[in-house]
């Protein structure tokens, strides 16, 4: 009996607002593994290469578990930004008063799997 697994990778408080990734993350949604590293290799964006690393990881994960798979049997099934933790700062300003400054991090979740042939 086949079990479907589920391969995945997590990347947890990321140095970027998760305003700034999600865009990035729609590019390559349902993607080939191929195409979504490519893809993600030509941004110059920050949150490209947290993506790419974060993407990488699951893939390797699919294979490490599965020996039968190689890089172009895998697809991009999800992607997930969410929220992380918030760094907050004070930030000096003129007459003594001080302003806050919120630094956003993000968390990355990312599931591949295995391409499906459709026979028809």
């Amino acid at each position: 009996m086949l079990v479907n697994r589920r391969y995945t990778a997590k990347g947890k408080n990321l140095p970027s607002s998760p305003k700034k990734v999600r865009p990035i993350a729609d590019n390559i949604r349902g993607e080939s593994y191929i195409k979504a590293i490519a893809v993600l290799c030509s941004m110059p964006n920050k949150g490209a290469k947290l993506l790419e690393k974060v993407v990488k990881s699951a893939a390797s994960n699919a294979m490490y578990h599965n020996k039968n798979l190689s890089e172009d049997m895998i697809f991009v099934k999800t992607v997930m930004v969410d929220d992380g933790r918030r760094r907050k700062k004070i930030w000096p300003r003129a007459r003594g008063r001080a302003d806050r400054l919120v630094n956003r991090n993000c968390h990355i979740f990312v599931e591949v799997d295995e391409k499906k042939d459709i026979k028809g």
